[in-house]
């Protein structure tokens, strides 16, 4: 606690640590200076101290497996290192509604809970063919949670569908959809967007998605592409917009900071993060981010061991299991090149980090804790 309060501090960061102390939100400009002039120790401090008042040592993960239809895509985001133009598509994939079924069938008798289903925005797979996916699966198995399709995908589905948000939406849950993941938000600023992403949803729509989802019942995540062309206050603006509408609709589940990765795409000139900066980026998060229940660490694009290092500055989340199902970030450079962990592994890699394994549901209701230490046996 001494720490937290240190006289080595700059004076305008001891009122800040006050604030966090006493469970009141930080403004736009205490948010900037967290990044500025918070050092990393002190951040971590705090950030622990807000993660631990909210979950103490409980550290979640779920069983997952990610179905990445196509890899197709009429965007062409600088940062992407995953997408093929729709002109180039012999060189991408695109999955057939046997083959994504056959996927979940392959986990028949297995205790997964969620599949996880995002891909590029192919001009050719519509509404319509993501429609008919979600009831094929959900006839097959009924209680797997479905989380597809970020909102860049489900404006151009709907756009081309002329259906509204509500209506699209409305139709999706329906066939079974249960979560939309948080993709495709990168930054909010429009002057990065129009730099990194000019031609895809922008921000406000972006938003708008996600409300109306809340609105009908459905919950979601958010993300943050950080560490590329943003400055702080980029950061500090898109976390304000998200803990807004967190504040009007209580329907984000998770936040999850993507540390940008620079191979095989148009800003491979553009240096990444140091390990510095992506403990300040998930740190202030957690401060900032008051009304956000949890924070996650995607252990695919981190790597497992910088993600493990996170659990003492605020996550509380690992992602799940992944099976060497996505293809996202290990064709942009990640150290994850086949991500797959067993529940053995990312129990212990939890337990190393002196938290306690909490296995969750997408709706991070507990399906099993892990409080016991794991035997180890010599037979």
């Amino acid at each position: 606690m001494q720490l937290l309060k240190s006289c080595h501090l700059p004076a305008e960061l001891q009122p800040i640590a006050e604030k966090i102390l006493h469970g009141q939100r930080l403004t736009p400009e205490e948010g900037l200076l967290l990044f500025e002039k918070g050092k990393i120790n002190w951040l971590g401090a705090l950030a622990n101290y807000v993660r631990e008042q909210k979950h103490g040592d409980d550290t979640f993960f779920n069983r997952n497996v990610h179905i990445e239809p196509t890899n197709v895509c009429v965007y062409s985001c600088k940062f992407c290192s995953y997408s093929r133009l729709y002109k180039h598509r012999e060189e991408g994939w695109e999955l057939s509604l046997d083959d994504m079924l056959n996927i979940v069938k392959r986990y028949d008798g297995q205790p997964i809970t969620e599949v996880h289903i995002v891909g590029g925005v192919h001009p050719k797979l519509d509404f319509y063919f993501f429609k008919e996916l979600l009831q094929r699966i959900k006839a097959h198995r009924p209680e797997i949670h479905i989380k597809a399709f970020t909102a860049v995908e489900l404006y151009y589905m709907f756009k081309k569908a002329r259906l509204t948000y509500e209506e699209g939406l409305q139709q999706l849950k329906e066939a079974g959809l249960d979560s939309i993941p948080g993709g495709g938000a990168e930054i909010f600023a429009p002057e990065i967007r129009e730099q990194i992403c000019a031609d895809k949803v922008d921000a406000d729509n972006w938003l708008r998605i996600h409300e109306t989802a809340h609105r009908l019942g459905i919950p979601s995540n958010a993300t943050m592409l950080y560490g590329h062309i943003e400055s702080y206050a980029h950061r500090i603006d898109h976390m304000e917009r998200l803990r807004r509408l967190q504040d009007q609709t209580g329907g984000f589940n998770c936040f999850i900071p993507l540390k940008f990765r620079n191979k095989n795409n148009d800003m491979s000139h553009v240096p990444e993060s140091s390990v510095i900066e992506d403990i300040k980026m998930y740190a202030v998060a957690r401060l900032y981010l008051d009304n956000f229940p949890h924070l996650k660490a995607y252990w695919p694009m981190l790597g497992r061991d910088l993600a493990q290092m996170m659990l003492s500055f605020g996550v509380d989340d690992l992602d799940g299991t992944i099976d060497d199902s996505t293809k996202i970030y290990s064709m942009a450079g990640a150290e994850e090149q086949h991500p797959a962990m067993t529940t053995e592994e990312i129990t212990a890699l939890i337990r190393k980090a002196h938290r306690t394994p909490v296995e969750r549901n997408s709706l991070y209701e507990v399906v099993r804790r892990f409080d016991e230490p794991a035997v180890i046996r010599n037979d």
